[in-house]
């Protein structure tokens, strides 16, 4: 490959070779050859390195059967079969009843002969889970967690222009976990080809703060580190230029210093940005600092950095506050995991997932419980959602360590993070012995990142052992349990609390009755733990302390893994405000009409209850309006005062028809909501969320399906299998309908609705034009929508 820039990160994730199982064991029983094996067990004759290095000479052992072409981001526990049997590695929490196991990737690919002198790195953004590496049969490193990125430098193994390809093999052992939810199998975040100078920037190499601020102008200060792994000492020049959302440069510096061989130096800068446009969820404005780098004139690298310009603040009484405006955190926890696509999400489906959120009035991300991918957070910086970045674990030991500062210089410059948090629920918490580990891992935090408080997310010894001394903040997980967080507040004043994780209401979408044989939990909310509380009475405890900050509400979708509270045939959560695909639950309305302003009013439960004539129905109603009216059939039912963060009850004696809430505002109707009895299903209807998509081999469209009746009507309990198939430039990459008992493959050309709806996910084919998408079931109509690809 050809490069004409000073640096290039080129995606690396195109053309693999993907084997399932074990090849150690496998070419063993092959060959019969068990001599071969060494003490760990790996197999160590020709055929092992035959697939792990090859030159002009050598071909691979490989056979089509046994490997398989994909694409990166790829999971594949999610290409499995639902099993309910722990011995194959599957269950009910950490794999979702989907076997994991090992596998492996392969990639040949070229370096160009210009391109020799230069440091030539392979990154990996997220592999689960344990993953070894080897680049031409050469061991570059073994990495453990599935969460954090690993880095290897390659410049001294490959092989340029005429010398011959290169090929890289990692091994995935995805057997273990280390979380209790769905954690996927495989190479399942970006790869990336990095080539720099020998002097450069070195990885997650700037730090960028804005210690002042006001209203005329904001203090930037620039931390570079810059490395040389020339033979000898350089003189270098570091101009660092600070560009507004437009392009324009409104700040530069320049500054020299001598970089010793094989050493790095730190740079530090600070520039003054006039009339400064500040970051905040509703003008997420982004700056960007471009640092180059240059010896004797001549530019050896250039470096960007996104970052925005705010002030934070957590006040013990009055909770958060942003650019100086009190601002309670409207937050829900997620894992990362999807429909369709497993923990694998091309860059377009997780900003999907955000815009969801913030159309919900969302503004705050929990990275449960681990440090996301590195797009998420670029997208909540673009789209002004605040994030919570997570710690996997409670640990200090070296790799523990790691994995922290892995976090938090990789995602230190994003201004959408408000707090780091150490840890989650662990077993640890109040004990001596969890206060000294936690007490180190806040040091670290503070000491690679001073400008943002430190949290833990506690179940239980808040003040025991010292264990919420060593944090800024208070993190209380279903803090409501015997009122533990408004005790803690009286007894212990001077705490800054939050509520790190609440509710854990479990409701299974267009459900109203609970069923543990299909495992279906009422929409009523009406299996709530414990340990728990709703949704409504977690929002309001803020509105009512602003002590708490806010809340991260347990979780913004349905996740794989954890069936709470039934097991087996439930495959994934019931936690959710949105189900697996993203289609909303009750708890969407109820928060909706509590964290926006824009009128609106939403009626529960649908109005098809045939067998149920005469049986009164419980109506509940979510709005933000002054008051609601709610009419059957045109008469009224009766007009009520709409409580503020709360709901309105009618009991209504069902009878066919349309039920209509009407809200107001000063006696004025401004919005309604209609349900209405609907006939047989009848038709189809695909909407895509975006009907322009690029023919990059990457983009996607999240297509909606719904069934409707004759008149155009959604029908709230069609459950009729829909069969996909698609012509021209894409590919159906998934499947999903949010059921959270349903077993069919995720990966498929059909998909059964479920209450109405499913979900069929289009990726573009790269430079193959435009997609006709058709739909079609038995007895419905097909029906068709054109997605125009271009680049």
């Amino acid at each position: 490959m050809q490069y004409t820039t000073v640096r290039a990160k080129e995606k690396f994730d195109s053309e693999w070779q993907f084997h399932k199982g074990d090849i150690f064991i496998q070419h063993v029983v092959k060959a019969g050859m068990t001599g071969g094996l060494t003490d760990d067990g790996e197999y160590k004759q020709g055929k092992w390195m035959e697939i792990a290095f090859v030159d002009k000479t050598t071909n691979p052992v490989m056979t089509s059967d046994e490997w398989a072409e994909i694409d990166i981001p790829h999971d594949w526990c999610i290409e499995g079969n639902y099993v309910n049997d722990k011995e194959l590695g599957s269950g009910p929490g950490n794999s979702g009843y989907l076997p994991v196991g090992i596998g492996y990737y392969r990639k040949e690919f070229k370096i160009s002969e210009e391109d020799k002198g230069k440091k030539i790195c392979i990154e990996f953004d997220g592999v689960m889970r344990n993953s070894t590496v080897w680049v031409n049969g050469h061991l570059m490193g073994t990495h453990f967690s599935g969460y954090t990125g690993s880095y290897y430098d390659i410049t001294d193994v490959v092989r340029y222009g005429d010398e011959g390809d290169n090929v890289i093999l990692v091994r995935v052992d995805a057997t273990t976990y280390e979380g209790w939810w769905y954690e996927g199998c495989g190479i399942y975040r970006h790869v990336w080809l990095t080539q720099t100078d020998r002097l450069h920037v070195e990885r997650f190499g700037t730090y960028v703060t804005t210690p002042k601020i006001d209203e005329r102008e904001a203090e930037v200060t620039i931390i570079t580190s810059v490395g040389n792994e020339y033979p000898d000492d350089k003189n270098v020049e570091l101009v660092s230029k600070i560009v507004d959302a437009y392009g324009e440069v409104v700040a530069s510096l320049t500054t020299s210093k001598k970089v010793n061989t094989f050493d790095n130096m730190i740079f530090e800068q600070i520039a003054t940005v006039k009339n400064p446009k500040l970051w905040c969820p509703k003008k997420p404005y982004l700056y960007k600092v471009v640092s180059e780098i240059k010896e004797n004139g001549s530019l050896k690298d250039v470096y960007e950095t996104t970052f925005g310009i705010r002030t934070i603040e957590f006040t013990v009484e009055k909770g958060f506050f942003l650019n100086g405006e009190h601002m309670p955190i409207k937050g829900v926890c997620c894992h990362q995991d999807f429909a369709g696509v497993g923990v694998a999400l091309p860059d377009s489906v997780i900003e999907y997932k955000i815009g969801l959120l913030k159309e919900m009035g969302c503004n705050a991300y929990r990275s449960a419980h681990n440090p996301p991918t590195p797009e998420l957070l670029d997208i909540c910086d673009r789209m002004g959602i605040m994030v919570m970045d997570e710690n996997r674990k409670l640990d200090s030991s070296p790799d523990g360590i790691a994995n922290l500062k892995s976090m938090l210089y990789r995602d230190r410059n994003h201004p959408c993070i408000i707090m780091w948090s150490m840890e989650n629920e662990e077993i640890l918490e109040g004990t001596v012995m969890g206060s000294r580990i936690l007490d180190k891992l806040a040091r670290i935090a503070h000491k690679i990142d001073p400008t943002r408080p430190v949290t833990a997310a506690m179940n239980h010894g808040w003040n025991d052992g010292g264990y919420s001394d060593a944090v800024d903040i208070v993190g209380y997980n279903y803090g409501q349990r015997d009122n533990q967080d408004t005790n803690d507040h009286k007894n212990y004043p001077n705490r800054r609390m939050i509520g790190s994780e609440s509710a854990s209401c479990t409701t299974t979408r267009g459900i109203y009755e609970n069923d543990s044989l299909r495992g279906y939990c009422s929409e009523y909310g009406t299996l709530i733990p414990e340990w728990s509380c709703s949704v409504e009475k977690a929002w309001r405890d803020v509105i009512d302390n602003p002590f708490l900050t806010g809340v991260f509400i347990w979780t913004g979708f349905d996740y794989r893994g954890e069936p709470t509270p039934y097991k087996w045939p439930c495959i994934n959560s019931h936690f959710g405000v949105m189900d697996t695909c993203g289609f909303p639950k009750e708890n969407y309305y109820y928060l909706k009409s509590a964290w926006t302003d824009e009128p609106m009013v939403h009626i529960m439960p649908h109005w098809s209850w045939t067998g149920k004539e005469g049986q009164n129905i419980d109506v509940w109603v979510y709005s933000n309006c002054q008051t609601v009216e709610l009419f059957l059939n045109g008469k009224s039912l009766g007009e009520k005062e709409m409580i503020p963060n709360s709901h309105l009850e009618w009991k209504v004696e069902y009878v066919s028809g349309e039920l209509t809430a009407i809200g107001k505002k000063s006696g004025v109707k401004v919005v309604l909501d209609t349900m209405t009895t609907t006939g047989q299903p009848a038709k189809i209807k695909l909407e895509p969320h975006k009907t322009l998509i690029k023919a990059d081999g990457v983009d996607v469209s999240m297509i909606r399906v719904e069934i409707l009746d004759s008149m155009d009507r959604v029908v709230p309990i069609a459950d009729n299998e829909v069969v996909f198939t698609i012509e021209g430039g894409g590919r159906i990459i998934g499947v999903g309908n949010g059921n959270p008992s349903s077993h069919e493959p995720d990966k498929s050309n059909r998909r059964r609705a479920f209450n109405g709806y499913c979900l069929v996910i289009v990726q573009a084919l790269e430079n193959k034009g435009d997609i006709i998408f058709k739909a079609s079931s038995q007895g419905l109509n097909q029906c068709e929508v054109l997605i125009a690809a271009r680049l």
